[in-house]
């Protein structure tokens, strides 16, 4: 199976830079995967596509602000840092830009008042320093970090959203790269299908006679990373943590058996699934560190219909939809969500596949 097979043309300016300013308000591609149909929807009526006794996965993993400017304590040239595993309580394996200037050693000062140095020490004061502790793979450092109080409430301070390469624009409103359901800390990005989710259309959902089971994967900077082997069974697959508690396996297996529908919200809910279950599409309690990697031909063995976003030409998370559908049927669908002038990506509209 080619890469190429997996290439669609897309014009730039149906990137979304920007989410819509209510939620649920973001349009709805409905496919049919029985009698091969498309509707035009908005993302409010994906209640109507729910039936009593189904059960809703969404992952509840939080999106931390990730991305840290600082500057080198010695010099005060300028650094980013973007915190990609945490390590211990103290150290991170980060991505950092310019890795030349970042040798082990190099000590990084975030949330200075100024870059100039003190001219006492001769070093720069800052609420949050690192130390380069080590280099690993990908050129990839450890850096461990000294601060007084509470590293998260110092990250919501100075961190920024670790927003896609795609999207430009300023994101003025930290929470609008968040799922209204978000709870566990440790992704590097969103688990973007959730997005268009408000409170209140779940709490209409739930009133509908639809579980919601809570998983968790905490989405890495992988997920961005392009496939580069022609032939896709070549690509090695970024590893992401994932959990399922005991309550939601229960929900998830008893909707099973009742002859209910699971409906996975995101790819990410949908490889912890797949991850976490039999053959026979037993789903089980746990936590592990998954690299599953679902292309066509893939027999999915837990959900019976995805909630998803539009993804990227050539990438995983279309391999992924491709395999639960037909790859043809999804790039005519790509096709028509073009012409239709559809927003893409991860401020973008949502796809319902069942």
């Amino acid at each position: 199976m080619k890469l190429t097979d997996f290439y669609y043309d897309l014009p730039q300016e149906l990137i979304a830079q920007d989410p819509l300013l209510k939620r649920s308000e973001s349009r709805l591609m409905v496919l049919d995967r029985k009698d091969n149909t498309i509707e035009h929807k908005h993302f409010y009526d994906v209640i109507d596509y729910l039936n009593p006794g189904d059960c809703l996965v969404i992952n509840d993993t939080r999106v931390l602000p990730a991305r840290l400017m600082g500057v080198k304590k010695d010099t005060g040239a300028s650094i980013e840092v973007l915190l990609l595993k945490r390590k211990d309580d103290c150290t991170w394996e980060t991505l950092v830009k310019p890795g030349k200037k970042c040798k082990v050693g190099a000590r990084i000062v975030f949330g200075s008042e100024s870059n100039e140095p003190d001219p006492e020490t001769g070093l720069i004061k800052g609420k949050l320093v690192g130390e380069v502790v080590d280099i690993v793979e990908e050129g990839n450092r450890l850096i461990r970090f000294e601060f007084d109080g509470i590293f998260e409430e110092i990250l919501d301070e100075l961190g920024q959203m670790p927003l896609p390469p795609y999207i430009t624009h300023k994101l003025e409103d930290k929470n609008r790269y968040q799922t209204v359901y978000a709870e566990h800390d440790g992704s590097a990005a969103a688990p973007t299908a959730g997005l268009h989710f408000t409170t209140e259309l779940l709490e209409q959902i739930k009133a509908k006679g639809i579980k919601i089971a809570h998983v968790t994967l905490h989405v890495g900077l992988g997920t961005f990373r392009p496939v580069k082997e022609e032939n896709i069974l070549d690509h090695h697959m970024h590893s992401e943590f994932c959990i399922i508690e005991q309550d939601a396996a229960d929900m998830i297996n008893e909707t099973k058996a009742a002859g209910g529908r699971v409906v996975s919200v995101g790819t990410t809910s949908t490889r912890t699934l797949e991850s976490m279950s039999d053959d026979d599409g037993t789903v089980h309690a746990g936590s592990k560190w998954t690299d599953i990697f679902i292309y066509p031909g893939y027999k999915f063995k837990v959900i019976d219909a995805l909630i998803t976003n539009f993804h990227l030409p050539e990438s995983t998370l279309l391999m992924l939809v491709s395999a639960l559908y037909d790859r043809e049927h999804i790039l005519e669908a790509y096709k028509v969500a073009v012409e239709e002038k559809y927003r893409f990506f991860s401020f973008g509209d949502a796809m319902l596949i069942k």
